[in-house]
Order: C-alpha cells, then sequence, then structure tokens
C-alpha cells in the first residue's frame, strides 16, 4: 500500500477504532479521543490497516514516516542494474585480425553484465551469399568460449544478419 492510500488526522470518518501507540500497546477508542491524544503529543494520527475491523491507527509524525518510505523506494532503485544493449556490426568479408578484435569486444561487454547484438551487414551482391554472415557469426561465438547465452538466434531482418547474446548469469 502506498503512502497516498494512507488517511490521516481529520480524515479518519470511522467512530470506534485500533489504537497502537508507541510502546506497542493497544486499545479500543473513538477516533476523536485518538485524535485528540496525538495532537497532545504533537503527532499526527495514522490509519495503517483500514481493512481491519475496527480499522488499526497508529500515532506516529507522518511527514517522518513518508520521508522514510520514499528514502527506501530511492534505496531500492539505486540497486537495480540497467541492461544496456550494445550493438558490434561487422561485414561478411571480416579479416581475421577485425574478427578477433570485435569478439574480443563483444566478450568485454558481456562481461560487463551487458546485452550484445551482433549484426552482419550486407553490400550489394553480398546478399546472395548470406551463408558467408552467418560463418561470420558462428565464428564470433566460438571466439568467444561460452560466456553467453543466446537470446536470438541469427537471423536475415532486410539486409543485417543479426543475433542477441545475454552474459552467464553469476554464481
Amino acid at each position: 500500500m502506498s503512502d497516498k492510500d494512507l488517511r490521516i488526522n481529520e480524515q479518519i470518518r470511522v467512530r470506534e477504532i485500533r489504537l497502537i501507540r508507541d510502546e506497542g500497546e493497544q486499545g479500543l477508542m473513538s477516533a476523536a479521543e485518538a485524535l485528540a491524544i496525538a495532537r497532545e503529543q504533537g503527532l499526527d494520527l495514522v490509519e495503517v490497516a483500514p481493512q481491519a475491523v475496527p480499522p488499526v491507527c497508529k500515532i506516529m509524525d507522518y511527514g517522518k514516516f513518508k520521508f522514510e518510505n520514499e528514502k527506501k523506494v530511492r534505496d531500492s532503485k539505486k540497486k537495480q542494474k540497467l541492461l544496456k544493449l550494445k550493438e558490434i556490426r561487422m561485414q561478411p568479408k571480416i579479416d581475421e585480425h577485425d574478427l578477433d578484435f570485435k569478439s574480443k569486444h563483444v566478450r568485454e561487454f558481456l562481461g560487463e553484465g551487458n546485452k550484445v547484438k551482433v549484426t552482419v551487414r550486407f553490400r550489394g551482391r553480398e546478399l546472395a551469399h548470406t551463408e558467408l554472415g552467418l560463418d561470420v557469426l558462428k565464428d564470433v561465438l566460438a571466439r568467444i568460449e561460452g560466456d553467453y547465452i543466446m537470446d536470438k538466434a541469427p537471423a536475415m531482418e532486410g539486409r543485417f544478419m543479426s543475433m542477441v547474446l545475454s552474459p552467464k548469469a553469476k554464481k
């Protein structure tokens, strides 16, 4: 439940509530009584379980409570890792050294935890020999030695043949 759903102070329109105090003691009382106690302490009356019968309310500093919740949400977002998709482009007539170099980059990107899209671009008459592009992609796979999971097998998309690789999960 988000803190937008919580009712505070005068928004609580029920006759009887179960009040939980800071010390942990609880009891049944009218909402007006509980609100008076909260005002006396300089705090807010917050409805924490509206679905209960009677609803459960707590006396707390609502501003501080809201700030703590927002802080938890921010911290959980920081821990999430965003996956990036890196693309490596080649041609079917690629030289050995260039293939080594690009394969090394693919391995580095996978090592960083990114997905990699390996693409072979066909120009002009090269389109008649797409098997050469498939050979290049298989050669790349052989050079990166199983450090990957294949998300999308090599397939033609117009003038391009591409495959998508993602890193193996680290133990």
